[in-house]
């Protein structure tokens, strides 16, 4: 009969490594554990030269493992990884055996490899190594657990945490002088591809290109980013990691699902002022050195280099899918985007208006509802449209103002512009010259502040003197500031009002002649609709509607008259 029996050492601390035990299948003492060869290389240490290669490590260890006679050599390397981190692949492969009970050295080149933390490091060695029954060895620092404390090693530490914060800094300030240059500090987002000849430059990879379009187009159509994951899925469109994976390429994001797409996704996607040709640099930051979890900057924070690549979307598109994320719209039970949808407004509270659909309800009794007066009767009135109604009504002012852009172009934009062309023209290049003169008085009184100093201080004027003049001089430059500061913004703003025109003119004539409302049109030309409360005095029922075009170029009255349209519907 076997017995088994554990024998016990008396006086032996754990570190002398002498307890073993009997078992069955024989003896399994310390020579039967792993000792563990532990090479670490990052992208910094790749930078010094061959002396920390993942090749040199190994070959240093295992002489020392096979010079003092360490048995069951095995090998855990992490290379082109940080010691600042502790989720190494092959670091977590070394703990996983070392909590079962397989291992009983670890041995490292130095204490660097195990890591720069020295907090941590300091852990692992003092506390877990210990706690597992695990002997730790740095060759080239002479630190051996079973031994003695290296009194030396505290200090040693510490300065491999010092060396990783000082390399830290040197590669952040590195990365800001990139950045401040307009050069991107990421990979190219999905859709895009690094030039052959220019590392910097960014070129459009023509099939993800595709499906970024087709995502903005879905987007501008009244579709939110949960109801195009679902239509890209459906289609079988491959995903931003599959896509990169058939490339050859190591994906940002290694644990997205391959087959399906989701919302987050294509938030992230149409939230991109990259698809419009420009560099945004600073989006982020990382907490320090230790603590790797990216945290957003502030958009103030960002950096962006206009045009700096080929655009895969227009700034026009883009800036339209931003304005339209902000009024989130809901297709209808039937899967249908309401054209009206977040753009109907009550005249009399200001709140939207809300579509009433139902089964029980024929298309021309679907209606347009004040939701205000659905949750607080007092508040405000009982008053709806007819969505069969608005739609010929907005879809009538559209086509008049096609016609009257196209006819009478120059007369649109003066109106649009709230004066003549020519006075706008001339009010703005007075203000410029006003600009550029007060600048340069600005610029001569600092000068000559100084020399009032210098005369001061040497004695040519008298304090009182120079309390009066300097007085004056501080006064006349506030004033020019502030004159400036007005200037400025009225140019600003006189340009970007030009600018706005000229867009909306461009969109217009897209269209020879439109039938049929669409999401895309809507918020094309339109930036809101406001629908006033019924006047029954003529004896019949009409509404006041006022259709207000983006960039607030123009704003069109019309009357809706139910009668008028319900007679000309039978008459058809």
């Amino acid at each position: 009969m076997e017995y088994r029996r554990i024998v016990f050492i008396f006086g032996a601390r754990y570190n002398d490594n002498i307890a073993c035990c009997i078992c069955r299948k024989g003896r399994f003492n310390m020579t039967d554990k792993i000792t563990a060869l532990y090479c670490r290389l990052s992208q910094d240490d790749m930078l010094q030269g061959e002396s920390n290669s993942i090749t040199n490590q190994k070959a240093i260890l295992k002489k020392y493992a096979d010079d003092n006679g360490f048995h069951n050599p095995v090998f855990y390397v992490d290379d082109g990884v940080s010691g600042t981190t502790w989720e190494r692949e092959g670091f977590k492969a070394m703990m996983a055996d070392i909590e079962d009970g397989k291992v009983g050295t670890v041995i490292t080149k130095d204490l660097s490899r195990l890591g720069r933390d020295y907090l941590k490091t300091g852990e692992y060695i003092e506390i877990i190594f210990p706690n597992h029954d695990v002997r730790y060895i740095a060759i080239n620092y002479g630190v051996d657990t079973l031994k003695s404390e290296n009194e030396l090693m505290a200090f040693k530490k510490i300065f491999n945490d010092w060396y990783a914060r000082d390399t830290s800094k040197k590669i952040r300030a590195v990365f800001k002088a990139k950045g401040q240059s307009g050069k991107p500090l990421s990979l190219p987002i999905y859709g895009y591809k690094k030039s052959e000849t220019d590392k910097n430059l960014w070129l459009i990879d023509d099939e993800p290109a595709a499906v970024v379009r087709r995502i903005y187009k879905l987007c501008i159509d009244g579709y939110g980013p949960t109801q195009i994951a679902k239509i890209l899925t459906a289609e079988g469109i491959s995903t931003p990691t599959a896509y990169a994976i058939s490339q050859g390429r190591n994906p940002v994001n290694k644990n997205a699902n391959l087959k399906r797409w989701d919302g987050k996704t294509v938030s992230v996607i149409l939230d991109k002022a990259e698809y419009c040709g420009h560099t945004v640099n600073f989006r982020t930051h990382k907490k320090s050195y230790k603590n790797k979890k990216t945290v957003r900057n502030p958009q103030e924070e960002w950096l962006i280099f206009e045009n700096t690549h080929e655009p895969i979307v227009t700034q026009q598109e883009f800036d339209l899918v931003q304005e339209l994320r902000k009024n989130k719209r809901r297709p209808t039970k039937h899967e249908e985007v309401n054209p009206f949808s977040g753009m109907v407004y009550c005249a009399d509270c200001g709140k939207k208006m809300y579509l009433c659909r139902a089964t029980s309800l024929t298309a021309d009794q679907e209606h347009l509802k004040c939701s205000t007066y659905s949750s607080d009767k007092d508040a405000c009135s009982a008053h709806f449209i007819r969505t069969i109604v608005l739609n010929e009504i907005v879809l009538n002012e559209l086509n008049k103002l096609l016609v009257r852009v196209k006819e009478h172009e120059e007369e649109f934009v003066q109106a649009a512009m709230g004066n003549s062309v020519q006075k706008q023209s001339s009010e703005l290049t007075k203000a410029k010259k006003a600009l550029k003169q007060a600048e340069k008085r600005i610029i001569e009184l600092d000068r000559l502040f100084t020399r009032l100093y210098e005369d001061n201080v040497s004695g040519k004027i008298s304090d009182e003197r120079f309390a009066v003049m300097s007085e004056g001089y501080e006064d006349e430059q506030k004033k020019l500031r502030d004159s400036a500061s007005e200037l400025t913004a009225y140019i600003e703003t006189a340009e970007q009002k030009s600018a706005d025109v000229t867009t909306f003119i461009s969109v217009v004539q897209k269209y020879e002649r439109i039938t049929e409302l669409t999401p895309e049109i809507m918020h094309e030309l339109i930036e809101k609709i406001v629908v006033h409360a019924p006047d029954k005095s003529s004896g019949h029922r009409t509404q006041q509607i006022d259709i207000y075009y983006r960039f607030d170029v123009a704003v069109s009255t019309a009357v809706a008259d139910s009668m008028k349209y319900d007679k000309k519907r039978k008459a058809a």
